[in-house]
C-alpha cells in the first residue's frame, strides 16, 4: 500500500470552504408551504401523456458546453448512461468503453487504460473526470469500479476546444454520481462469481424536506476483490463518493462533491512471453498462460482523493453562471520485475524491467463558465465562454534495474522477491518534479441560421507553462531545471441541417494540439527541448435518424484525422530527433439501437479505420529506420460490437453479447501481428419486481485465449478466459 496515508477531507479543505456559507436552510421558493390561499382549490382532470424520448433528443454535455441535444452536435458524441452500465453488467470504466464504435482499451498495470480509437492511442485520447483533465490520462485512468459513475461522456476527433491540449483521436469523461434534487432513491448490488470474485455495492440519495428540499445528501460506496485468473495475483479496491447540494434560492445552487478510491494489487500481472511462428502472428507462449513472472512482493497500488465545489447561478436574462473549483490528489506506487521474454536456447524466461517508482500528483484548479441564450440578427443563439485556471504537480521517484537479472523455468510458482535483485533497496528518491501552469480562455457558440440550419463554432486559446526541476545529478540531457511554454488555440466549426424532422445531418472541421511525445506532466527535457506542440486537424461528416416510427435509432460518421510534427529520429544523425512526423487516418462508425417488437431490442456499434504513419522514423539500436506507411502498433481496422434482449416474460429476460476485433501490429515495423478475436457472453435475468433483479451473466463463454494488447515483440497483455457470475441488484 502507498507509504504516505492521507485523510480524505484534508486534501480538499480548500474546496470545502467555498461552499460553506451555502449550508444554512432557506426555503426553496421564499413562501411559507403551509399558507392558504385566498382562492378555493380547483381539481382538473387527470391527463396521462406517454411516449419515448429519442436518444438523439438528449442532451450531449460530453460533445459541447451548451445546451444542446446529440442530434444537434455536429459530431460523433456518445453517452453510456446509468442504465446502460446496470443492464450490461459494466464492472468497471474499461468494461463500459465497449459502446463507443471502433474503441478498443487494455489496461496492462503500467499503462493505466490505454485507449485507441481512430487510429491514435495514448496520450493522444483524453480522458477526464468531471470534465477536468489531470493531464496523466495513461496512469491516471486506471479502471475504477464502475458503481460511483453516472455515465460516461466521449466524443470522437480533436476536442482542444473543449478541454484544451491534447485529445487529437477523442475525448472520455467519467461522470459521478451527485445529490440531487429530483427524488430519493436508493439501490445496492452483490455479486460473485469465477476467480474469486467479490463485489458489494450501495448508495443512496436523501432529499432532507422531499419536494420543498433545500438540502440533498447523496452517499456511494464500492467494495471489491479477486484473486485473479493468473498466478497469486489479487485485487482489492475500495470506491465512496458524497456529495451535499444545498439550494439557498431558486436561483442558486451549490454541490461539494467529495471521492475517495484505494485499489492495493498484490503481484500484479504484467503480461505474458510471447512467441511467434513461421505465420508471423504473435501469441502467449504455450505453457505460460495463467503463469505470473512477477517477484512474489511485487504489487500495485494507488490512492485517489477528489474535491469539487460546484455553484451554479441563474441569472435569468443575464445568463447561467456555473463554477467548478476542484482538488485532485494521488499516489501510486509499483514494485515490480515487469519483462519477461522466452530464451529458447536457455529454455527459460529472461526477466528484466525492474523498477520501483512512485508518482506523487496534485491538480488544483478552477472553471468558471458563462452561458447565455439570445438571438443573433433575430435567430437563436446559444452562447457560453469560460476561464480555465490550474496547476498541475507531479514528482515521480523512479528506481529502477537495467538489463536481465535472471532466467526462471516457464512453470515457475515464486520467482523470487524485489529487494533480493542486487541493487534495489528501499524508500523512495525523488528523480523529477514536473509542474504545468495553465490559463486558457474559450468560447462557444450555436446559432440557427433557420428551420433547419445551425451553426456551430468553438474556440479555445491555452497558455501553459512547464516547468521541471531534475532532484538528481544533472547532465547535457536532463539539467537542473528547464522551463518550456506553449500557446496553442485549438477550435471546431460545424454545421447541422435537418432533411426531415428525425432526421440530422452534419459536417464539421475541428483542430487539436499535443505534446509531440509523452504527456507534460512527466515530460523530459530531451523530448520537448526543441519543441512546439504537434497539431492535429480532423474533417467529419455524418448523420443521426431515427427510423420506424422511434423504433430504431441509427448514426454514421466518416472521418479524416491528421497528426503533424510529430518526434521521429534524424536519419542523417542518428541519436537525435526531428520534430517532423505525420500520422493520419480515415476511417467509418456506425451504431445501431433497434426494437422491432416490444419485447427484443438490439444494440450495434462497428468501426473501421485506416491508419498509417505517413512520416515516421524510428530509432532502432542507434540506426534511424523508415516506418512510412504502417499502421501504428496495436490498432484494430475493424471493432463490432453486439448486444440483444430478450424479454420471455414481465419476470424473464435473456440476453447475449459479441465483440470482434481484428488484428493488430505488434510494433510499427510490422514484423510480427496479434490475431484478431472474437468474444461471446450471455445472461439469464430474473426481475420479480421492479425493485430486485438477478442475473446469472457469463463473459467469454468460448473461453477464447486472447490478446488485449501487444507490449513490443516479446510480451502480451492476455484478457480474462471464461468467467461465470451471479449478481443481485435492488432498488428502494
Amino acid at each position: 500500500m502507498p507509504a504516505r496515508r492521507r485523510p480524505p477531507l484534508c486534501a480538499c479543505v480548500a474546496v470545502a470552504l467555498q461552499g460553506v456559507v451555502l449550508v444554512a436552510p432557506a426555503s426553496a421558493g421564499g413562501q411559507d408551504p403551509n399558507a392558504s390561499s385566498s382562492a378555493d382549490p380547483v381539481t382538473l382532470d387527470r391527463i396521462d401523456v406517454r411516449g419515448v424520448r429519442s436518444a438523439l433528443d438528449r442532451p450531449a454535455p460530453g460533445g459541447s458546453r451548451l445546451r444542446v441535444s446529440a442530434r444537434d452536435t455536429p459530431a460523433s458524441v456518445f453517452a453510456i448512461d446509468r442504465d446502460t452500465l446496470d443492464a450490461r453488467g459494466v464492472r468497471s470504466t474499461a468494461d463500459a468503453l465497449s459502446a463507443v464504435p471502433g474503441l478498443v482499451v487494455a489496461s496492462p498495470p503500467g499503462h493505466g487504460n490505454t485507449v485507441t480509437w481512430r487510429g491514435f492511442s495514448g496520450g493522444q485520447i483524453t480522458q477526464l473526470f468531471n470534465g477536468i483533465d489531470v493531464k496523466y490520462a495513461t496512469i491516471a485512468a486506471r479502471p475504477v469500479d464502475a458503481w460511483i459513475y453516472e455515465r460516461i461522456d466521449a466524443i470522437g476527433g480533436p476536442s482542444g476546444f473543449l478541454h484544451g491540449a491534447g485529445a487529437v483521436g477523442g475525448a472520455i469523461d467519467y461522470v459521478t454520481r451527485i445529490a440531487g434534487f429530483d427524488a430519493d432513491d436508493a439501490g445496492a448490488t452483490a455479486s460473485a462469481g469465477s476467480h474469486d470474485v467479490r463485489v458489494l455495492a450501495g448508495g443512496v440519495n436523501h432529499r432532507f424536506g422531499g419536494d420543498a428540499a433545500v438540502h440533498a445528501l447523496r452517499f456511494d460506496a464500492s467494495r471489491s476483490a479477486r484473486d485473479g485468473w493468473v498466478d497469486a495475483e489479487r485485487r482489492e479496491a475500495w470506491t465512496v463518493a458524497a456529495s451535499l447540494a444545498s439550494r439557498p434560492s431558486p436561483r442558486l445552487v451549490h454541490t461539494l462533491a467529495l471521492e475517495y478510491q484505494d485499489e492495493h494489487n498484490p503481484r500484479v500481472y504484467w503480461g505474458s512471453p510471447a512467441t511467434s511462428g513461421a505465420s508471423g502472428r504473435l501469441h502467449a507462449l504455450p505453457g505460460a498462460v495463467g503463469r505470473n513472472y512477477n517477484v512474489a512482493d511485487g504489487f500495485y497500488a494507488q490512492e485517489v482523493m477528489w474535491g469539487r465545489s460546484l455553484l451554479t447561478w441563474d441569472g435569468g436574462r443575464l445568463g447561467r453562471i456555473t463554477n467548478t473549483l476542484y482538488r485532485y490528489d494521488a499516489l501510486r506506487d509499483y514494485r515490480n520485475v515487469e519483462s519477461y521474454r522466452w530464451d529458447p536456447d536457455r529454455d527459460g524466461v529472461a526477466r528484466s524491467g525492474v523498477l520501483q517508482q512512485r508518482h506523487d500528483h496534485q491538480v488544483t484548479g478552477n472553471r468558471t463558465d458563462w452561458h447565455r441564450s439570445t438571438t443573433l440578427a433575430g435567430r437563436p443563439s446559444q452562447w457560453t465562454a469560460g476561464l480555465e485556471l490550474s496547476h498541475n504537480r507531479q514528482t515521480r521517484f523512479p528506481q529502477s534495474i537495467a538489463g536481465e537479472i535472471d532466467l526462471v523455468p516457464i512453470d515457475a510458482q515464486v520467482p523470487g522477491r524485489f529487494f533480493a535483485i542486487p541493487g534495489t533497496a528501499p524508500g523512495h528518491v525523488p528523480g523529477a518534479t514536473n509542474r504545468v501552469r495553465t490559463a486558457a480562455l474559450s468560447v462557444e457558440t450555436l446559432t440557427r441560421l433557420g428551420a433547419r440550419l445551425g451553426l456551430t463554432a468553438g474556440l479555445r486559446h491555452d497558455r501553459i507553462q512547464l516547468d521541471v526541476v531534475n532532484h538528481r545529478m544533472p547532465t547535457a540531457a536532463s539539467p537542473a531545471r528547464w522551463s518550456q511554454s506553449y500557446a496553442p488555440t485549438t477550435g471546431r466549426l460545424g454545421l447541422t441541417y435537418d432533411i426531415a424532422p428525425a432526421a440530422t445531418v452534419y459536417a464539421q472541421a475541428s483542430t487539436a494540439a499535443d505534446p509531440p511525445a509523452g504527456v507534460l506532466s512527466t515530460a523530459g527535457f530531451s523530448v520537448l527541448r526543441d519543441f512546439d506542440l504537434s497539431r492535429g486537424r480532423q474533417i467529419e461528416a455524418g448523420g443521426k435518424l431515427d427510423i420506424a416510427d422511434g423504433r430504431a435509432t441509427a448514426t454514421f460518421a466518416a472521418y479524416r484525422l491528421v497528426r503533424e510534427n510529430l518526434a521521429i529520429a534524424d536519419p542523417d544523425r542518428p541519436g537525435e530527433t526531428l520534430p517532423v512526423g505525420r500520422q493520419s487516418a480515415r476511417g467509418l462508425e456506425a451504431t445501431l439501437d433497434l426494437r422491432p417488437v416490444d419485447a427484443l431490442r438490439v444494440q450495434a456499434n462497428v468501426g473501421w479505420v485506416d491508419a498509417r504513419l505517413d512520416d515516421f522514423v524510428e530509432n532502432v539500436a542507434g540506426v534511424p529506420v523508415s516506418r512510412a506507411g504502417n499502421r501504428p502498433a496495436n490498432t484494430p481496422a475493424r471493432v463490432g460490437n453486439l448486444w440483444l434482449e430478450y424479454a420471455i416474460s414481465p419476470i424473464w429476460s435473456a440476453g447475449t453479447d459479441l465483440r470482434a476485433v481484428a488484428s493488430r501490429h505488434a510494433d510499427n515495423a510490422k514484423t510480427v501481428e496479434t490475431a484478431g478475436y472474437a468474444l461471446w457472453g450471455a445472461h439469464v435475468r430474473w426481475r420479480p419486481s421492479p425493485r430486485w433483479a438477478m442475473t446469472v451473466r457469463g463473459r467469454n463463454l468460448a473461453d477464447r485465449i486472447h490478446v488485449l494488447h501487444a507490449i513490443g515483440t516479446q510480451m502480451v497483455y492476455l484478457g480474462e478466459p471464461r468467467s461465470v457470475e451471479l449478481e443481485l441488484r435492488a432498488a428502494f
